[in-house]
């Protein structure tokens, strides 16, 4: 009786040590989940003032040049989609290694002067504690505001990837010639909707894009083909006059061609109002008008601009939460164009 009561007793005890293991598991888990959440304020003491050097510097690329704007809008984006926002599109290439930045998607990408400035000032202020990821996503939201989209808030926390290899931009950046399934089936893959694409297309109500983005839509294949139906003529006229067949096909410095041409540095709603006038300059803009879906949601922000704007920082903050590295993965860069 005694011998059995000592086993009772020992299989409680084990199964008490069983229980306590598992609720520390539970903890520590819940802990380190907690700690790797991005959050709104997350400099606010470990740097005071990191968002407001941001802010300052690309205040003065875009007060330069307008087009900044875009640019940066852009850089975040193509960041994000290869590796997540890891910051990881502004390493330079070495030798050995071609970078995210010189593949042939990323070949008009600029902007990376306004994230240099600001991380030369953040270094000298807060030396090792801002990301290059975080400052992307800060200058992103900056620029939009200055561009006349909404303000809002960034929630950061973001590290620094330390790998870049061009060739990861196949498959992972959205394709000029992209339909809905397509693109789709990219945005799925990030973990965004397709209301998040349809919204974050709007970026292209801002910038320039290069006449090898569309020219297949002007210039077709074989002489069968003809040139795209889904192309307002007017409009189409217009783009072979500036991007002639003979500059598409060379190997100079292609021609650039605003994607609104009504407002081309002004964040609004024309980019949707174009493509439901057939005057979509990227077949994946015009490819929205193709779905109901999208189409429902394009015709929406053109009667309704405050929901586009809405909408569009809020797929901003979730595409900003795409494979980020937090707490104790990645690095803190203190060159955004080198590891280290």
């Amino acid at each position: 009786m005694e011998a059995q009561t000592r086993a009772r007793g020992g299989a409680r005890m084990r199964l008490r040590d069983v229980l306590l293991s598992v609720v520390v598991a539970v903890v520590a888990m819940a802990a380190t989940t907690a700690r790797a959440q991005l959050e709104v304020g997350f400099y606010d003491t470990l740097c005071p003032a990191a968002e407001i050097i941001v802010q300052e510097e690309v205040s003065k690329g875009v007060s330069g040049s307008p087009g900044t704007a875009a640019g940066l809008l852009r850089l975040h984006f193509h960041d994000c989609f290869v590796r997540g926002c890891d910051g990881s599109v502004l390493l330079d290439s070495s030798a050995g290694n071609t970078a995210e930045k010189d593949a042939p998607p990323n070949s008009s990408l600029r902007g990376f002067e306004v994230i240099d400035a600001a991380k030369t000032r953040l270094e000298q202020a807060c030396y090792g504690v801002v990301s290059c990821a975080d400052i992307l996503a800060f200058a992103a939201r900056d620029a939009l505001a200055l561009a006349g989209g909404s303000q809002y808030q960034v929630p950061a926390g973001r590290r620094d990837g330390n790998v870049s290899v061009a060739g990861e931009t196949n498959g992972n950046l959205p394709p000029p010639t992209a339909n809905v399934q397509q693109l789709n089936q990219i945005f799925g893959s990030k973990g965004l909707t397709q209301a998040h694409m349809v919204a974050l297309s709007g970026a292209h109500t801002i910038g320039m894009a290069q006449c090898s983005s569309f020219d297949g839509r002007l210039y077709p294949s074989s002489p069968s083909a003809g040139q795209d139906p889904t192309m307002d003529p007017s409009y189409l006229g217009t783009l072979t006059t500036q991007c002639p067949q003979s500059a598409t096909q060379s190997g100079a410095a292609q021609p650039l061609v605003a994607m609104d041409p009504v407002t081309p540095n002004s964040f609004d709603t024309n980019y949707y109002a174009n493509i439901v006038a057939n005057r979509g300059l990227l077949t994946s803009d015009q490819a929205l008008l193709a779905d109901p879906t999208t189409a429902a949601q394009v015709v929406g922000y053109t009667n309704n601009p405050a929901s586009f704007f809405t909408d569009f920082a809020d797929a901003m903050v979730s595409m900003g939460n795409i494979e980020v590295l937090t707490g104790t993965s990645g690095s803190i860069r203190t060159n955004c164009r080198v590891v280290g």
